[in-house]
C-alpha cells in the first residue's frame, strides 16, 4: 500500500448527508486516498446529540459535542449541519485556522457567501460547495471552471426536487395540489413544514448562488424575485397541457440590455412557477429529480440533470470536494478565489421581457373580448392566441386563456390591474410566464 500523507478531516454534522459522507469515507477509504493522493482520516463528528439515532453505523468514539476542539488542527472541514449559525462561525473559524472547507449549506452561502470567500481569500484557503446548489448534480465545477472562458447569457434550473415531485404528479395525474403535498410529506419527499419548497425559498437560494457563479457578480438573496407553487391549481394544469405546456418552478438566471449601465449590461435572478414547452428538454425532468440548464455564447445549450436531493446522492458530492480540496493541500499554493469582478447590476423583475399566459373570468355577452384585447393593446401587451370557455357551471361567465407575444414584466403588470378594474373582468384567475424560448 502507498504511504500517501495523511489529512486530518472533520465533520460538522451527521444527519442525511452527513451519515452517508462519514460511511463512505471509512468504507471507501483506500480508494479515495489513491485518488487523491492523501490519507482521509476522519477524526470526528461534531453533532448536538451524542444519542440521536443515525442512518449508518458508525463506531460511537468519533462523535462529539465539541466542534470546536475538532476544527483546531484539521486540514479539511466538511459544514452539513445546515442553519446559518453556528455553521456559520464554525466555518469562519475553520478557514482562519488555515483549513479547507467544504459544505452543502445553501442557505449560508446565499445570504453569507461573500463574507466567507473574503475570509477564505485573506488566507489563502478554498472553498467548495458544489453539493450547495443542485445536489448530486455536478454544476458549481462547470460553471465556475469549465466556463470561466465563455460568456453564460441564461440559466433556467429545476432546483428543488419537492416542488418538481408535486408538480409532475398534478400533471400526469390531474390531482390538486394539496392531496400531491400530502402525498409527498408521508413519502418524506417533503418537511412537515414545507414552506421552504413550496414557497420559492429554498430555490431563491441556490438562484442566487448560480447567477454569483455564472455572471461573476455578487448577487445578494433579497434581489432575487421568489414566488411559490402554492396557487397552482388543476384548472391552470389543464389550460397549461392544452396549451402544449408543463409547469415546473424554475430559478432563471438571465443577461439583459442595461442602457443605463456602465456595461450596458445587468442581470435579473427570479424564480417562479413558469410554463414549459413540451418540447424542451426541461419539461422531461419527472418526479423528484433537477435539472439546470444552461445557455452560453460559445458552448451554446447545455443540461446538467440527476438526482438534487438524498442522502447518498448528495454525499457522491461533497466527497467529490473532499478529494478535490486533498488533492490542492497536496500540491500546494493558494485557494483559487471566487471571481465576482463583473460587479453586474441585479435589476428588478419588472425589467424583464417575456412571453406570459394570462387567465380571466369575465362577463359572458357581446364586447367583452373587444375590451379586453383594448385594454392590453393600451398596456403595450400583444395578444397571440385566445381561447374561450364556459366557466363552470356559470353560464354568464367565460373563462379567458389568452397567450402574449413578448411583453415587459412592468407593463404586463399594470395591464392586468387594469383588467381587474375594468367592469367586465369578474377574475383574474392565473398570470404565468412562458420560459424556454
Amino acid at each position: 500500500m502507498t504511504d500517501y500523507r495523511r489529512l486530518r478531516v472533520a465533520l460538522l454534522g451527521a444527519g442525511a448527508v452527513g451519515s452517508q459522507v462519514a460511511s463512505l469515507l471509512r468504507r471507501h477509504g483506500d480508494e479515495l486516498a489513491d485518488r487523491a493522493g492523501a490519507t482521509l482520516e476522519l477524526v470526528g463528528i461534531a453533532v448536538r446529540d451524542l444519542d440521536a439515532p443515525r442512518e449508518t453505523d458508525l463506531p460511537k468514539e468519533l462523535f462529539t459535542t465539541d466542534a470546536e476542539s475538532l476544527i483546531v488542527g484539521a486540514d479539511i472541514v466538511i459544514e452539513l449541519m445546515g442553519g446559518i449559525e453556528p455553521a456559520r462561525t464554525y466555518l469562519l473559524q475553520a478557514i482562519n485556522s488555515g483549513a479547507d472547507v467544504v459544505t452543502a449549506n445553501k442557505a449560508l452561502l446565499a445570504t453569507h457567501g461573500p463574507e466567507i470567500f473574503d475570509a477564505a481569500d485573506q488566507v489563502g484557503a478554498q472553498v467548495y460547495y458544489e453539493a450547495a446548489a443542485a445536489g448530486a448534480i455536478p454544476i458549481i465545477r462547470p460553471l465556475r471552471d469549465s466556463l470561466a472562458g465563455d460568456r453564460v447569457q441564461r440559466i433556467m434550473g429545476i432546483v428543488n426536487g419537492t416542488t418538481n415531485y408535486i408538480l409532475d404528479r398534478m400533471d400526469k395525474e390531474g390531482a390538486e395540489f394539496a392531496d400531491v403535498l400530502a402525498d409527498a410529506q408521508a413519502l418524506g419527499y417533503a418537511e412537515a413544514d414545507s414552506t421552504a419548497d413550496v414557497e420559492g425559498y429554498d430555490a431563491a437560494q441556490k438562484a442566487a448562488i448560480l447567477a454569483s457563479l455564472a455572471f461573476h457578480t455578487a448577487v445578494p438573496l433579497d434581489a432575487v424575485h421568489r414566488e411559490g407553487i402554492t396557487r397552482i391549481d388543476k384548472a391552470m394544469m389543464d389550460a397549461a397541457r392544452h396549451a402544449g405546456y408543463v409547469v415546473k418552478l424554475l430559478a432563471v438566471c438571465e443577461r439583459i440590455a442595461d442602457d443605463g449601465g456602465a456595461t450596458g449590461e445587468a442581470i435579473s435572478v427570479r424564480v417562479y412557477p413558469a410554463l414549459v414547452d413540451r418540447e424542451h428538454p426541461l419539461a422531461t425532468v419527472h418526479g423528484a429529480n433537477n435539472a439546470v440548464f444552461v445557455q452560453a455564447e460559445a458552448a451554446g445549450n447545455l443540461m446538467f440533470y440527476g438526482a438534487g436531493a438524498g442522502g447518498v446522492q448528495t454525499a457522491s458530492a461533497v466527497l467529490g470536494d473532499v478529494v478535490s480540496a486533498a488533492r490542492r493541500h497536496i500540491a500546494g499554493g493558494v485557494g483559487v478565489g471566487e471571481s465576482t469582478r463583473a460587479n453586474l447590476p441585479v435589476v428588478d423583475i419588472g425589467r424583464v421581457t417575456t412571453r406570459y399566459q394570462i387567465t380571466l373570468e369575465v362577463d359572458d355577452q357581446a364586447g367583452v373580448l373587444a375590451t379586453v384585447a383594448g385594454i392590453l393593446s393600451d398596456g403595450r401587451v400583444s395578444i397571440a392566441t385566445v381561447e374561450q370557455t364556459v366557466a363552470g357551471e356559470d353560464a354568464d361567465i367565460a373563462r379567458l386563456v389568452i397567450g402574449t407575444h413578448k411583453a415587459r414584466e412592468q407593463d404586463l403588470s399594470e395591464t392586468v390591474e387594469r383588467l381587474a378594474a375594468s367592469g367586465v373582468v369578474e377574475r383574474v384567475v392565473s398570470v404565468l410566464r412562458v420560459e424556454g424560448d
